[in-house]
C-alpha cells in the first residue's frame, strides 16, 4: 500500500545519515567500545550491559513506537532473534526517544506514542521477545551511542567492540523483499571470526526526538490556537451526504450537544486524535444535537476546545428526525460514534464514550490510513 508523506511531516520525521547534527551527538565509531548503560526494560527489570555478558555478539537496535519505519521492522527485529539466539546473539532494543519531543502530526502512522507506558502496550500486545528498553527521561545512553534515526542497528563483537553500525536492510516496507540483509550479512561474518565487508551504512527512518526538540511540539500547541473554528448549519440532505462519504477519506462522525456533560468532557480526546490523523486520508466531523438556536453556545464550545475539523449543527429541532438520520438502530443517548469507510462502510458505531486508544487503533489499522507508507 503506497503512502506518501506530506511535504511537513517528512521535514519533521525522516532523518537521512547526513542531516544529523555530528557535534551534538555523534554515532559511535566502528572500533568503539560500547558504552554502559542502566535502563529499564518493558518487563519492568533494570538493564545493563553486564546484563548481556553471556551473548557472543550484542545487537542494539535503536527504535521506537510511532515511527512507522519502526514499526515494519518490528517483525524482522524479532525474526532476527528466533534465528540467531540459539547462535549466541542477543539482541535488545532501546527507545531513544523524550516523548515530550513527539508532535501529535508526527503520530499518524501510529495508536501510541514513545513514552513508557506505550511501550509496555506495545511490547505485550506485539510478542515482542527481545528486551525493549526506555531511556526518554534522560537520553544518556543513546547520546553515547548516536543513532541517527529509527532503526538504527549497532552490533558488538564478543569483546564488545563495535563492528557494524547502520540499517537493517534496504526495504523499510514489511512486505518488501530487501537485496541487502546488511545485519544478517555482518552477524554471518563475525559468527565466522571474519571481518564484516561492510562495517557501516547510512539509515532511514524518523528522526530521533532528542529533548531538545520540545520547542517544536510547544510551538504545535501555539499553532492549534491559530486555526480557525466555524459550525455551519446541516439540512437532512447533507446529514445524508456525510453518511454516504465520498470524500474518499475515513471519517469519522461524533453526534455531541452542549448539555451533554461526557459529550463535552470527550471532545478533546477526538481533537487529539484529528490533529494526529488529519494529515492522512482521514477527517473528523463533529455534528451537534443542540437546538438550532443554541448555534452561538456549541461555536462557543468549539472554539474553547480549539475545534478546527468541519463542525455541523442540525437545522431542526426534531432530535428523533436526527437519530433516525444517523442510524435507525441509535436508541438516541449521546454521545454517538460512526466510523465510516470512503464507500460508505459504517465500520464502528457506539452510543456512549469512546475508549481514545482503541478508536486510535482502529482508524490506523484501516485500510484507508494504514502504519505504513
Amino acid at each position: 500500500m503506497k503512502r506518501i508523506l506530506s511535504l511537513s511531516l517528512l521535514t519533521i520525521c525522516i532523518a537521512l545519515l547526513g542531516f544529523k547534527n555530528i557535534e551534538e551527538h555523534p554515532t559511535l565509531a566502528i572500533g568503539a567500545a560500547a558504552p554502559n548503560f542502566n535502563l529499564k526494560g518493558t518487563d519492568g527489570k533494570m538493564y545493563t550491559l553486564n546484563s548481556f555478558a553471556k551473548a557472543k555478539l550484542l545487537v542494539v537496535v535503536f527504535t521506537c513506537n510511532h515511527c512507522p519505519t519502526a514499526q515494519s521492522y518490528e517483525e524482522r527485529i524479532k525474526k532476527l532473534v528466533t534465528d540467531y539466539q540459539a547462535k549466541g546473539v542477543q539482541v535488545i532494543a532501546i527507545s531513544p526517544n523524550d516523548p515530550v519531543s513527539v508532535r501529535l502530526d508526527e503520530m499518524g502512522y501510529t495508536d501510541l506514542g514513545d513514552s513508557y507506558n506505550d511501550m509496555k502496550i506495545r511490547a505485550k500486545e506485539h510478542y515482542f521477545n527481545f528486551p525493549y528498553l526506555y531511556d526518554g527521561d534522560t537520553e544518556v545512553a543513546s547520546k553515547k551511542y548516536g543513532p541517527v534515526a529509527t532503526p538504527h542497528a549497532f552490533i558488538f563483537d564478543q569483546k564488545r567492540i563495535l563492528r557494524y553500525s547502520g540499517r537493517i536492510d534496504d526495504v523499510e516496507k514489511p512486505t518488501g523483499m530487501p537485496k541487502n540483509h546488511d545485519t544478517r550479512k555482518a552477524l554471518d561474518e563475525l559468527l565466522a571470526d571474519k571481518p564484516v565487508t561492510v562495517s557501516r551504512t547510512k539509515t532511514f527512518g524518523c528522526s530521533i526526538k532528542w529533548g531538545g526538540k520540545r520547542e517544536l511540539a510547544a510551538q504545535e500547541k501555539v499553532d492549534w490556537a491559530k486555526e480557525p473554528v466555524a459550525l455551519e448549519s446541516i439540512d437532512e440532505a447533507g446529514i445524508k451526504s456525510l453518511l454516504k462519504n465520498d470524500s474518499g477519506k475515513l471519517r469519522l462522525i461524533n453526534v455531541w450537544a452542549t448539555w451533554c456533560g461526557p459529550c463535552v468532557a470527550e471532545l478533546p480526546d477526538f481533537m487529539t486524535i484529528n490533529r494526529m490523523f488529519r494529515q492522512r486520508d482521514f477527517e473528523l466531523v463533529t455534528v451537534s444535537a443542540d437546538k438550532p438556536d443554541k448555534k452561538d453556545k456549541a461555536l462557543a464550545t468549539l472554539k474553547r476546545l480549539q475545534a478546527s475539523n468541519k463542525n455541523y449543527i442540525f437545522n431542526s429541532d426534531d432530535a428523533y428526525k436526527l437519530i433516525e438520520l444517523i442510524d435507525p438502530k441509535w436508541q438516541g443517548a449521546l454521545p454517538y460514534t460512526l466510523l465510516i469507510e470512503p464507500n460508505g462502510k459504517v465500520v464502528y458505531q457506539k452510543q456512549g464514550t469512546i475508549n481514545p486508544q482503541e478508536m486510535k487503533r482502529i482508524i490506523v489499522d484501516n485500510p484507508s490510513v494504514g502504519r505504513y507508507y
